[in-house]
């Protein structure tokens, strides 16, 4: 018995050699056959439908001979073991040594992570790491009796499966496809798939571009213990010559990711050409969190001749944050590079500094809710001119600009007889405006305002008798804002949005060197249903009335005037998975001077998006003309293998495509293959149209092309 418990242990050891375990560590093993017996006084023999079990590993064989004087193992096939972790080992025969480090298998078969197959006449085992596979076929497709010649495969003389660094190296490979040679390589090296990170080569990417020409990416990871990584890629071209590089580093407490390209091009000689994006999160001590993002570019076109996304102006950020249920501190500092052709960055707001404290209480004998704030925020331009350049429409050049705001607010609701809720708030504002370089500006001005505002609310709730709810909810409210407006200059406001989210403000625009001040009224309608089938519905109604109009607020923002337009917004979600939303200003002629749609549909096989954009022609804004598009963005999944995607963006008013790509996707359990083409057509922050084509082909299987498990085919009898 104690001979038999040993060979148990052996035969699993020795069937997957990776899987040896010391003997401390060993799983007490179960060896059953249809006879087990032993001849003179050395040689255990054990014959038919031999089965070794231990833990999650099981073996079969049709006889196994062990000679314990002479250690050698002896096992006769068909054998095939099964571990846990989807490996498997098939081989007609096996001769082993006694410490089970050197051996011989013929007709092996090994099949590792249920992905990758390899083939061999015999396989030797050496040194008990290395697995050494003699005139070898490898691949991760789906072979079976009625098509035997697999979509690609790796043939080669030699093969030696490292167990420890999980790596393959071939000797004389040749890449087959549908059996007909593609290329050769007199030495290869590839990481099995059971290793996530490997260093060596990444998929390749073919691209065509209409600016740079034919060219191929060839990615190299490299990585640096188990908590960094760069990956660097050429990319070869007849008009350039570049680098791009990855670099990700994982801490304790946060991330670090740094990417970018250097190249060296024909579109603009004797010039270095590149650009750089970083950004790191990082959780610090006493629940401050830091965050920060480079966004730095060579040049205005560069990213669109590499078509590379960042949008039209860049903004690199450094922040730091607390957020706790009753404080929020804030400090940041912003530097903007515009990428517009029209726009010039020494007379942009270039660099900005912000720093906040906001604060909550509630005491006890007043009751509600108290806060205070204070910000303090800087910009600058790089200009000195403290007057218009020979553009008139631009403001003054080199205008800087610091603000110190604080606000003091006291608020609190109470419910009222007949489910009326009524809320007041109280507000002490206290601004002081620093300007220079702007010789149409006062230097420094200050000024305290008060306000208050009485807001009333009758919801009215009712539930069906399925389950259905629904909820009607007029709202009115009453405000005020003392003081007069200050003659600090505009530098922030210039945009306002009129929305759900400040239809009840004491002010709407967006930044506090502009307010309202006077009364204003507000008179609202918000309603909400919820079926029993699961979909939710909703819709908003609102409107401001003000005592005298405003000159800051611009046509398109839907306030000018006394009254200003309806703002009607509403959404609608089911659980089919479509989504609609839209929002739009109705002027006092019933047309719509600002609108926006959004709509998605989203299954187990489409996931497609559209929206709408319009606003109307507004010189303060400097939109001499109207703008309004169409995008659409959208992918379908024709079948398991197949899938295709589309993008596109129509300017309606100017009657043209912007923007559109068509994509398709290929893929089973041994091969990905991706095609896209793009088009960008020349617009104001696109100077150049350009046409891109992009292909990449990845054997699945490897730890470089991916997973092929959930891909995996079966044979059809």
């Amino acid at each position: 018995m104690m001979r038999l418990l040993r060979l148990a242990l052996i035969l699993v050891a020795l069937a997957l050699p990776a899987l040896a375990q010391d003997e401390g560590d060993a799983q007490p093993a179960l060896l059953v056959a249809d006879s087990v017996f032993v001849e003179g006084e050395s040689l255990l023999v054990a014959t038919g439908n031999v089965e070794v079990l231990q833990g999650d590993i099981r073996m079969t064989a049709t006889a196994i001979r062990y000679d314990d004087t002479t250690g050698d193992l002896q096992i006769e096939g068909p054998i095939r073991l099964v571990d846990g972790t989807g490996n498997i080992v098939v081989a007609d025969a096996a001769e082993l040594d006694r410490d089970l480090m050197n051996g011989l298998l013929t007709g092996a078969r090994m099949v590792l992570d249920q992905q990758l197959q390899l083939a061999a006449v015999e396989a030797r085992r050496v040194e008990g790491r290395y697995t050494q596979l003699s005139k070898v076929a490898v691949t991760s497709c789906q072979v079976c009796e009625h098509s035997r010649t697999p979509l690609w495969q790796i043939r080669a003389r030699r093969v030696i499966h490292d167990e420890q660094e999980r790596q393959l190296y071939f000797d004389e490979a040749q890449l087959r496809v549908l059996d007909v040679p593609i290329f050769y390589l007199p030495r290869m090296r590839l990481p099995d798939p059971t290793l996530e990170r490997a260093r060596g080569f990444l998929i390749p990417v073919i691209r065509s571009s209409s600016i740079l020409g034919f060219g191929i990416k060839t990615p190299y990871f490299i990585p640096l213990g188990d908590h960094q990584d760069i990956t660097l890629t050429p990319y070869l071209a007849p008009r350039t010559r570049t680098l791009e590089y990855r670099y990700r580093r994982a801490f304790h407490n946060g991330d670090l990711l740094v990417e970018g390209a250097l190249s060296s091009d024909n579109l603009m000689q004797d010039t270095l050409r590149g650009y750089l994006f970083a950004e790191g999160n990082f959780d610090l001590r006493n629940d401050f969190k830091l965050e920060f993002a480079v966004k730095a570019v060579s040049d205005i076109a560069y990213l669109n001749d590499y078509g590379i996304p960042g949008g039209d102006r860049l903004d690199s950020k450094l922040s730091l944050t607390r957020t706790r249920w009753n404080s929020l501190i804030e400090a940041s500092v912003i530097h903007y590079q515009s990428l517009r052709a029209a726009e010039n960055d020494d007379t942009q707001p270039t660099v900005l500094a912000r720093g906040s404290y906001e604060r909550r209480m509630f005491p006890r004998g007043l009751g509600g809710e108290f806060r205070t704030s204070i910000q303090a925020q800087g910009h600058l331009r790089w200009s000195s001119r403290p007057v218009d350049g020979p553009d008139p429409d631009l403001d003054v050049d080199g205008r800087d600009v610091t603000r110190v705001n604080a606000e003091l607010s006291w608020r609190n609701r109470w419910t009222l007889a007949g489910g009326l809720r009524a809320g007041v708030s109280g507000h002490l504002w206290l601004d002081h405006y620093s300007t220079a370089q702007d010789a149409t500006a006062a230097p420094s001005v200050s000024r305290a305002i008060p306000g208050l505002a009485v807001e009333l609310r009758l919801p009215l709730a009712r539930r069906g008798a399925l389950g259905g709810r629904s909820l009607l909810e007029p709202i009115l409210m009453a405000g005020y804002t003392g003081g007069d407006r200050l003659q600090n200059p505009n530098d922030e406001s210039t945009r306002v949005e009129f929305d759900q989210g400040n239809l009840l403000s004491l002010s709407r625009f967006p930044a506090p060197d502009r307010r309202e001040h006077g009364l204003t009224g507000v008179a609202g309608l918000r309603w909400l249903h919820q079926a029993p089938s699961g979909w939710t519905a909703q819709l908003s109604l609102g409107r401001v009335w003000r005592e005298t109009t405003d000159p800051a607020f611009s046509r398109s923002s839907g306030l000018e005037g006394n009254r200003s337009d309806w703002l009607i917004a509403g959404a609608f979600m089911h659980p089919a998975g479509l989504s609609l939303s839209a929002r739009g200003l109705l002027d006092t002629e019933n047309r719509l001077s600002k609108a926006e749609a959004r709509a998605g549909f989203t299954n187990d096989r489409f996931d497609v998006s559209a929206s709408y954009l319009l606003l109307t022609t507004d010189l303060a804004e400097d939109r001499p003309k109207a703008q309004s598009e169409w995008t659409l963005d959208g992918s379908y999944r024709i079948n398991r293998h197949w899938s295709t995607s589309v993008e596109a963006r129509y300017d309606l008013a100017d009657r043209r495509l912007d923007r559109t790509g068509l994509g398709l996707q290929y893929q089973n359990e041994c091969v990905l293959v991706d095609i896209s083409a793009s088009r960008k057509f020349a617009s104001a922050t696109n100077l150049e149209p350009s046409t891109d084509f992009d292909l990449s082909v990845a054997l699945k299987g490897f730890s470089t092309g991916g997973s092929a498990k959930e891909y995996r085919r079966t044979c059809a009898h």
